[in-house]
């Protein structure tokens, strides 16, 4: 289990998200990224909830930005190292974003980001 701050992992989900690349990233859409501590619904590492791009029509506008948690705790005591940590947070900040672009989990994990 590794421990740090709340600021030094929200660096963390920060550096992910400015490692998507800048066409992917310019269009994510109406939907923030938060860091909570643990799922109340069991061990994610992270969590997407919202309607995804490839699913809005004229009925989501005005709607309540989506919303990408990403689990620090959970993380946390998975891993061993920083640099765990670092592989973690990065595999799940690139794979709600993917669920936020329309991707299922059985793409992303044949994509190598399961």
């Amino acid at each position: 289990m590794i421990t740090m701050s709340v600021g030094q992992f929200e660096a963390l989900v920060a550096d992910a998200l400015d490692g998507i690349p800048a066409a992917l990233g310019g269009s994510m859409d109406n939907v923030a990224v938060v860091v909570d501590d643990a799922s109340p619904s069991g061990p994610l590492y992270g969590l997407y909830e919202g309607v995804p791009l490839t699913r809005r029509g004229n009925h989501y506008s005005a709607s309540v930005p989506d919303r990408i948690t990403i689990y620090m705790a959970t993380i946390c005591q998975s891993c061993r190292t920083t640099a765990e940590v670092v592989d973690l947070v990065r595999t799940t900040v690139v794979h709600e974003v993917g669920h936020h672009f329309g991707i299922s989990d059985r793409r992303l994990e044949e994509l190598g980001w399961g």
